[in-house]
Protein backbone atom coordinates (compact mmCIF):
# COMPACT_ATOMS: atom_id res chain seq x y z
CA UNK A 1 0.00 0.00 0.00
CA UNK A 2 1.33 3.55 -0.43
CA UNK A 3 -0.30 7.04 0.21
CA UNK A 4 0.39 10.09 -1.74
CA UNK A 5 -0.84 12.11 2.04
CA UNK A 6 2.01 12.82 4.56
CA UNK A 7 2.32 11.11 7.59
CA UNK A 8 -0.60 12.26 9.65
CA UNK A 9 0.56 12.27 13.61
CA UNK A 10 -2.44 14.51 14.96
CA UNK A 11 -5.69 14.76 13.26
CA UNK A 12 -6.77 18.94 13.46
CA UNK A 13 -10.60 18.81 12.63
CA UNK A 14 -12.94 21.74 13.58
CA UNK A 15 -15.74 20.87 12.11
CA UNK A 16 -16.53 18.35 14.63
CA UNK A 17 -16.49 17.98 18.21
CA UNK A 18 -13.73 16.19 19.31
CA UNK A 19 -14.82 13.15 22.31
CA UNK A 20 -11.52 11.48 22.64
CA UNK A 21 -8.05 11.10 21.55
CA UNK A 22 -6.82 7.78 22.12
CA UNK A 23 -3.21 6.05 21.06
CA UNK A 24 -3.93 5.67 17.90
CA UNK A 25 -7.54 6.77 16.92
CA UNK A 26 -9.47 10.19 17.32
CA UNK A 27 -12.90 10.02 17.75
CA UNK A 28 -15.16 12.52 16.66
CA UNK A 29 -19.42 13.07 17.40
CA UNK A 30 -21.21 13.28 14.25
CA UNK A 31 -24.96 14.50 15.67
CA UNK A 32 -25.39 11.97 18.65
CA UNK A 33 -25.69 9.09 16.74
CA UNK A 34 -22.75 8.24 15.16
CA UNK A 35 -19.04 8.70 15.47
CA UNK A 36 -16.30 9.31 13.01
CA UNK A 37 -13.09 7.55 13.81
CA UNK A 38 -9.97 9.10 12.22
CA UNK A 39 -6.95 6.47 12.79
CA UNK A 40 -3.65 8.41 12.58
CA UNK A 41 -0.64 7.16 11.99
CA UNK A 42 0.95 7.15 15.42
CA UNK A 43 2.76 4.07 17.23
CA UNK A 44 2.09 3.18 20.87
CA UNK A 45 4.74 0.72 22.56
CA UNK A 46 4.36 -0.41 26.04
CA UNK A 47 1.40 2.30 26.56
CA UNK A 48 3.70 5.18 25.05
CA UNK A 49 2.64 7.26 22.07
CA UNK A 50 6.01 7.42 20.04
CA UNK A 51 6.76 11.12 18.80
CA UNK A 52 7.62 9.43 14.91
CA UNK A 53 4.64 8.50 12.92
CA UNK A 54 4.82 5.20 10.74
CA UNK A 55 3.29 6.73 7.01
CA UNK A 56 0.40 5.37 5.76
CA UNK A 57 0.33 3.13 9.21
CA UNK A 58 -3.75 4.56 9.54
CA UNK A 59 -5.00 4.21 6.26
CA UNK A 60 -3.35 0.70 6.37
CA UNK A 61 -4.83 -0.39 9.56
CA UNK A 62 -8.47 1.00 8.39
CA UNK A 63 -8.91 -0.97 5.20
CA UNK A 64 -7.52 -3.88 7.39
CA UNK A 65 -10.20 -3.51 9.78
CA UNK A 66 -12.86 -2.98 7.21
CA UNK A 67 -11.58 -5.80 5.39
CA UNK A 68 -12.16 -7.88 8.72
CA UNK A 69 -15.43 -6.51 9.08
CA UNK A 70 -16.54 -7.80 5.69
CA UNK A 71 -15.06 -11.25 6.37
CA UNK A 72 -17.00 -11.42 9.82
CA UNK A 73 -20.25 -9.98 9.59
CA UNK A 74 -21.61 -13.41 9.62
CA UNK A 75 -20.91 -13.72 13.12
CA UNK A 76 -22.07 -10.56 14.13
CA UNK A 77 -23.28 -7.29 13.83
CA UNK A 78 -20.60 -4.51 13.67
CA UNK A 79 -20.48 -0.63 13.89
CA UNK A 80 -20.21 0.30 10.37
CA UNK A 81 -22.84 2.59 9.08
CA UNK A 82 -22.13 2.35 5.68
CA UNK A 83 -21.66 5.98 5.01
CA UNK A 84 -18.82 7.56 3.62
CA UNK A 85 -16.65 9.65 6.25
CA UNK A 86 -15.95 12.25 3.74
CA UNK A 87 -19.47 13.10 3.46
CA UNK A 88 -19.41 14.56 7.45
CA UNK A 89 -16.15 17.01 6.88
CA UNK A 90 -15.33 20.18 5.10
CA UNK A 91 -13.27 19.94 1.83
CA UNK A 92 -10.07 21.42 3.63
CA UNK A 93 -10.68 18.68 5.71
CA UNK A 94 -10.80 15.48 3.35
CA UNK A 95 -6.63 15.13 3.45
CA UNK A 96 -7.15 14.36 6.97
CA UNK A 97 -10.30 11.76 6.61
CA UNK A 98 -9.73 9.99 3.31
CA UNK A 99 -8.80 6.14 3.39
CA UNK A 100 -7.98 6.26 7.34
CA UNK A 101 -12.03 6.95 8.88
CA UNK A 102 -15.00 5.27 9.35
CA UNK A 103 -18.06 6.33 10.02
CA UNK A 104 -20.22 4.17 13.26
CA UNK A 105 -22.42 4.02 14.98
CA UNK A 106 -22.02 5.78 17.96
CA UNK A 107 -22.58 2.56 21.07
CA UNK A 108 -22.37 2.21 24.44
CA UNK A 109 -19.31 0.57 25.22
CA UNK A 110 -18.21 -2.34 27.74
CA UNK A 111 -15.32 -1.42 29.95
CA UNK A 112 -13.72 -4.77 29.27
CA UNK A 113 -10.90 -5.72 26.07
CA UNK A 114 -12.10 -9.14 24.99
CA UNK A 115 -8.41 -10.89 24.50
CA UNK A 116 -8.27 -14.21 23.04
CA UNK A 117 -5.08 -15.99 22.73
CA UNK A 118 -4.08 -18.84 20.73
CA UNK A 119 -0.73 -19.29 21.64
CA UNK A 120 1.58 -18.53 24.87
CA UNK A 121 3.40 -15.22 24.44
CA UNK A 122 3.96 -11.75 25.73
CA UNK A 123 2.35 -10.88 28.81
CA UNK A 124 0.52 -14.25 28.80
CA UNK A 125 3.89 -16.08 28.56
CA UNK A 126 5.32 -13.77 31.38
CA UNK A 127 2.07 -14.62 33.42
CA UNK A 128 2.12 -18.48 32.71
CA UNK A 129 5.77 -18.79 33.89
CA UNK A 130 4.79 -17.21 37.97
CA UNK A 131 1.89 -19.61 37.82
CA UNK A 132 1.14 -21.93 34.87
CA UNK A 133 -2.48 -19.88 34.13
CA UNK A 134 -2.83 -17.11 32.38
CA UNK A 135 -6.00 -14.33 33.66
CA UNK A 136 -6.97 -17.20 35.87
CA UNK A 137 -6.99 -19.86 33.53
CA UNK A 138 -5.22 -22.69 34.34
CA UNK A 139 -2.75 -24.18 31.63
CA UNK A 140 -0.77 -27.58 31.33
CA UNK A 141 2.67 -27.45 32.55
CA UNK A 142 5.70 -27.60 30.19
CA UNK A 143 4.30 -25.19 27.72
CA UNK A 144 7.03 -22.91 25.91
CA UNK A 145 7.26 -19.40 24.52
CA UNK A 146 5.33 -18.87 21.51
CA UNK A 147 3.67 -22.42 21.68
CA UNK A 148 0.22 -23.15 20.58
CA UNK A 149 -2.18 -23.50 23.34
CA UNK A 150 -4.56 -26.94 23.54
CA UNK A 151 -7.64 -24.13 22.59
CA UNK A 152 -7.90 -20.83 22.63
CA UNK A 153 -8.55 -19.47 25.47
CA UNK A 154 -10.48 -15.80 26.72
CA UNK A 155 -7.72 -13.40 28.90
CA UNK A 156 -10.02 -10.68 29.27
CA UNK A 157 -8.25 -7.08 30.60
CA UNK A 158 -9.80 -3.71 32.06
CA UNK A 159 -9.51 -1.05 29.80
CA UNK A 160 -7.10 1.59 31.25
CA UNK A 161 -7.18 5.59 30.63
CA UNK A 162 -4.56 6.69 27.47
CA UNK A 163 -1.01 6.20 28.96
CA UNK A 164 -2.03 3.75 31.72
CA UNK A 165 -1.28 -0.15 31.24
CA UNK A 166 -4.65 -2.73 30.86
CA UNK A 167 -5.14 -4.52 33.77
CA UNK A 168 -5.29 -8.47 33.46
CA UNK A 169 -8.46 -9.59 35.32
CA UNK A 170 -10.21 -13.02 35.47
CA UNK A 171 -13.41 -14.32 34.06
CA UNK A 172 -15.17 -14.01 37.30
CA UNK A 173 -14.44 -9.96 37.29
CA UNK A 174 -16.17 -9.65 33.58
CA UNK A 175 -18.87 -11.23 35.35
CA UNK A 176 -19.08 -8.77 38.01
CA UNK A 177 -18.60 -6.32 35.26
CA UNK A 178 -21.56 -6.71 32.53
CA UNK A 179 -22.98 -10.08 34.65
CA UNK A 180 -23.05 -13.46 33.86
CA UNK A 181 -24.74 -13.92 30.77
CA UNK A 182 -23.46 -10.74 28.57
CA UNK A 183 -19.91 -12.00 29.78
CA UNK A 184 -20.95 -15.37 28.48
CA UNK A 185 -21.77 -14.17 25.06
CA UNK A 186 -18.47 -11.80 24.99
CA UNK A 187 -16.09 -14.80 25.65
CA UNK A 188 -18.14 -17.24 23.45
CA UNK A 189 -18.03 -14.88 20.53
CA UNK A 190 -14.55 -13.61 20.82
CA UNK A 191 -12.97 -17.02 20.41
CA UNK A 192 -15.64 -17.37 18.19
CA UNK A 193 -13.98 -14.26 16.00
CA UNK A 194 -10.25 -15.66 16.54
CA UNK A 195 -10.98 -19.30 15.60
CA UNK A 196 -12.27 -18.21 12.28
CA UNK A 197 -9.75 -15.38 11.33
CA UNK A 198 -6.97 -17.27 12.62
CA UNK A 199 -8.17 -20.19 10.23
CA UNK A 200 -8.21 -17.72 7.32
CA UNK A 201 -5.24 -16.23 8.21
CA UNK A 202 -3.26 -19.34 7.92
CA UNK A 203 -4.25 -20.27 4.52
CA UNK A 204 -2.47 -16.67 3.87
CA UNK A 205 0.69 -17.64 5.85
CA UNK A 206 -0.16 -16.26 8.76
CA UNK A 207 -0.53 -17.33 12.38
CA UNK A 208 -2.41 -14.75 14.33
CA UNK A 209 -1.20 -15.34 17.97
CA UNK A 210 -3.47 -13.48 19.73
CA UNK A 211 -6.08 -10.57 19.39
CA UNK A 212 -8.35 -8.07 21.42
CA UNK A 213 -11.87 -7.05 20.43
CA UNK A 214 -14.18 -4.08 21.28
CA UNK A 215 -17.55 -4.39 22.21
CA UNK A 216 -20.37 -2.05 22.64
CA UNK A 217 -24.14 -2.22 23.17
CA UNK A 218 -26.81 -0.41 20.05
CA UNK A 219 -29.83 0.97 21.47
CA UNK A 220 -31.43 -2.15 21.55
CA UNK A 221 -28.96 -4.08 23.71
CA UNK A 222 -27.26 -5.90 21.07
CA UNK A 223 -23.91 -7.12 21.45
CA UNK A 224 -21.96 -4.75 18.37
CA UNK A 225 -18.09 -5.36 17.20
CA UNK A 226 -16.64 -1.94 17.68
CA UNK A 227 -13.35 0.29 17.50
CA UNK A 228 -10.61 -2.09 15.28
CA UNK A 229 -10.03 -5.76 14.21
CA UNK A 230 -7.49 -7.60 13.88
CA UNK A 231 -5.12 -5.59 13.39
CA UNK A 232 -1.51 -5.87 13.63
CA UNK A 233 -2.10 -3.02 16.32
CA UNK A 234 -4.69 -4.72 18.36
CA UNK A 235 -3.10 -8.61 17.21
CA UNK A 236 0.03 -10.48 16.99
CA UNK A 237 0.67 -11.47 13.92
CA UNK A 238 3.58 -14.30 12.65
CA UNK A 239 4.38 -15.02 9.35
CA UNK A 240 4.56 -19.38 9.46
CA UNK A 241 7.74 -19.32 7.68
CA UNK A 242 9.26 -17.83 10.69
CA UNK A 243 8.00 -20.09 13.28
CA UNK A 244 9.55 -23.02 13.60
CA UNK A 245 12.42 -22.36 13.69
CA UNK A 246 12.13 -19.74 16.65
CA UNK A 247 9.73 -21.61 18.70
CA UNK A 248 12.77 -24.46 18.55
CA UNK A 249 15.28 -21.96 19.61
CA UNK A 250 12.87 -20.45 22.29
CA UNK A 251 12.54 -16.88 20.80
CA UNK A 252 9.87 -14.88 19.86
CA UNK A 253 8.94 -15.77 15.92
CA UNK A 254 9.20 -12.45 13.51
CA UNK A 255 6.39 -10.80 13.86
CA UNK A 256 3.86 -8.27 11.44
CA UNK A 257 2.87 -6.33 14.33
CA UNK A 258 4.60 -3.41 16.61
CA UNK A 259 6.46 -6.17 18.29
CA UNK A 260 9.28 -5.16 15.96
CA UNK A 261 9.57 -1.99 17.55
CA UNK A 262 8.89 -3.14 21.17
CA UNK A 263 12.38 -5.46 20.73
CA UNK A 264 14.01 -2.49 19.30
CA UNK A 265 13.09 -0.31 21.89
CA UNK A 266 14.42 -2.99 24.47
CA UNK A 267 17.94 -2.11 22.72
CA UNK A 268 17.73 1.31 23.37
CA UNK A 269 19.82 2.98 26.19
CA UNK A 270 19.35 6.16 27.59
CA UNK A 271 22.84 7.63 29.52
CA UNK A 272 23.50 3.84 29.57
CA UNK A 273 20.51 2.71 30.82
CA UNK A 274 17.08 1.13 29.28
CA UNK A 275 14.37 3.16 29.04
CA UNK A 276 11.97 2.64 31.58
CA UNK A 277 8.52 2.50 29.53
CA UNK A 278 7.71 6.31 29.99
CA UNK A 279 7.44 9.17 28.40
CA UNK A 280 9.30 10.95 26.59
CA UNK A 281 9.77 7.41 24.21
CA UNK A 282 13.47 7.19 22.31
CA UNK A 283 13.62 8.99 18.83
CA UNK A 284 12.66 6.03 15.67
CA UNK A 285 15.40 6.27 13.32
CA UNK A 286 14.79 6.28 9.65
CA UNK A 287 15.34 2.58 8.87
CA UNK A 288 12.93 1.61 12.06
CA UNK A 289 10.21 3.79 10.64
CA UNK A 290 10.58 2.35 7.34
CA UNK A 291 10.79 -1.48 8.49
CA UNK A 292 7.85 -0.77 10.76
CA UNK A 293 5.61 0.39 7.89
CA UNK A 294 6.99 -2.43 5.27
CA UNK A 295 5.82 -5.34 8.29
CA UNK A 296 2.45 -3.31 8.03
CA UNK A 297 2.08 -3.13 4.22
CA UNK A 298 3.02 -6.90 3.81
CA UNK A 299 0.35 -8.08 6.24
CA UNK A 300 -1.87 -6.48 4.18
CA UNK A 301 -0.61 -7.48 1.52
CA UNK A 302 -0.48 -11.27 2.52
CA UNK A 303 -3.71 -11.05 3.69
CA UNK A 304 -5.43 -10.01 0.55
CA UNK A 305 -3.89 -11.69 -1.70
Amino acid sequence: MTTTNPALHTSALTSLPLLARGMVRENFAVGTDRLLMVASDRLSAFDVILGEPIPGKGALLTQMALFWFGKLGHLCPNHLTGEAPESVVTAAELPQVTGRSMLVKRLKPIPVEAVVRGYLAGSGWAEYQQGQAVCGVALPPGLRNAGKLPEPIFTPAAKAEVGEHDENISYAQVEAIVGPDLAAQIKKLSIEIYQTAAAFALTKGIIIADTKFEFGLDEQGTLTLMDEVLTPDSSRYWPVEGYDAAFAAGQNPPSYDKQFVRDWLETVRINGKPWDKTPPSPHLPPDVIARTAAKYQEAMARLTA
